[in-house]
């Protein structure tokens, strides 16, 4: 019999992080590929993610809270099996100040150390004492009922889950969305999002923000409220996808499909993926950016309550920097390799030369920044 991996990654609900589930799981995949790889992941996440992904031999939804104490955590993680070989889990779980601003994920992993039983070991994500092979490409495959025709196409998706202040406004994405359409004006351009309330994360722009850049011009198509599948579908047949930072571009990167984020706000880009791709750092001496996990600085900007890098000014002086990205990433001018050469020294430049607090998923910026 083959030998039985958990992958037990209990985390935020952005989709992001069953991405990176998913990603850490391929590389334990690759690194013994006759093992069978079952992942457990947030019911709140995109748990079906790991349907597209066919190393997965299955995949649970922990229904448990995340931010909140959780009374129930051994009754809720009974569905899970409790016998594997190996336990893999997310290394979150062993950083004190995660377990004490989420009470939810402290409860889950302690019910966890009780509840399941690791034969062979028990240990943490890139472990490669237990088999790991770092930077293997992470590649959906989408079901065939949902794939599109590739044509000249820009997807956007104008914020993500969180705070709106972290996002720029729909008047901001006005302005992008005609610097867009005069210089591409063969380019299809699709809206992205998802407004319906459903226990999961949604965009936060808001149906009057969304309705403004459906009446742009350029007559966006709307991909409003679709399923995630078709909506990576359309991601995947378009030539670029332009953000700001969120969990769903690295399910993006995960199509093949170029990045193009309008970066500042709390997190920097931390996941890369094979695929060529461009961040638009912000000059943090004007629009301070990258707080993490400490609160971000608001101020009221012309369209309402904004941090600096998501503010009308700031886009203003990157317009330029957007629209000639936007370009070559469509056009296929930017490799992998040079679009990590050229991000690199630029957030390093961002953080005041201090590379400290810098980091990314399997260290890719050790290569980049001596």
């Amino acid at each position: 019999m083959s030998e039985r991996v958990l992958v037990n990654f209990f985390y935020a609900p952005s989709i992001g992080h069953a991405v990176e589930a998913l990603y850490y799981a391929n590389g334990h995949h690759a690194a013994r590929p006759g093992r069978e790889i079952t992942v457990a992941l947030n019911a709140a996440t995109a748990v079906e993610f790991a349907d597209f992904c066919p190393f997965v031999s299955a995949r649970y939804a922990m229904d448990h809270s995340f931010v909140e104490p959780c009374a129930d955590s051994a009754g809720r993680l009974a569905v899970l099996p409790r016998e594997w070989d190996y336990v893999i889990e997310d290394g979150r779980r062993y950083q004190d100040f995660q377990l004490e601003m989420f009470p939810g994920m402290r409860d889950y992993y302690a019910a966890a150390d009780e509840h399941l039983i690791a034969r062979e070991k028990r240990t943490f994500t890139c472990d490669r004492r237990v088999g790991y092979l770092p930077r293997q490409h992470l590649r959906f495959e989408l079901p065939e009922s949902v794939r599109r025709e590739h044509r000249p196409r820009i997807a956007v998706l104008p914020g993500g889950s969180g705070d709106p202040a972290l996002y720029p406004s729909a008047g901001s994405w006005l302005l992008i969305l005609d610097a867009l359409h005069e210089a591409y004006p063969e380019a299809e351009i699709v809206l992205l999002g998802k407004l319906g309330q459903d226990g999961r994360t949604t965009t936060t722009l808001g149906e009057s923000g969304f309705r403004q850049l459906l009446g742009h011009r350029s007559r966006p198509v709307s991909a409003l409220d679709v399923p995630l599948a078709e909506q990576l579908a359309l991601v995947q047949a378009s030539d670029v996808f332009l953000s700001p930072h969120t969990g769903f571009g690295l399910a993006v990167l995960a199509t093949g499909t170029p990045w193009l984020t309008l970066s500042g706000g709390r997190w920097f880009e931390y996941f890369f993926n094979g695929v060529p791709f461009r961040s638009i750092i912000p000059d943090t001496g004007r629009f301070p950016s990258f707080s993490q996990f400490d609160p971000a600085l608001v101020f009221e900007d012309e369209d309402g309550p904004r941090t600096p890098s998501m503010s009308r000014a700031r886009i203003e002086a990157d317009l330029g920097r957007i629209v000639t990205a936007a370009g070559e990433l469509a056009a296929g001018q930017v490799s992998y390799e040079q679009a990590l050469r050229d991000y690199f020294p630029a957030l390093l430049a961002a953080h005041g030369g201090d590379a400290s607090g810098i980091w990314s998923i399997d260290g890719v910026h050790l290569d980049y920044l001596c």
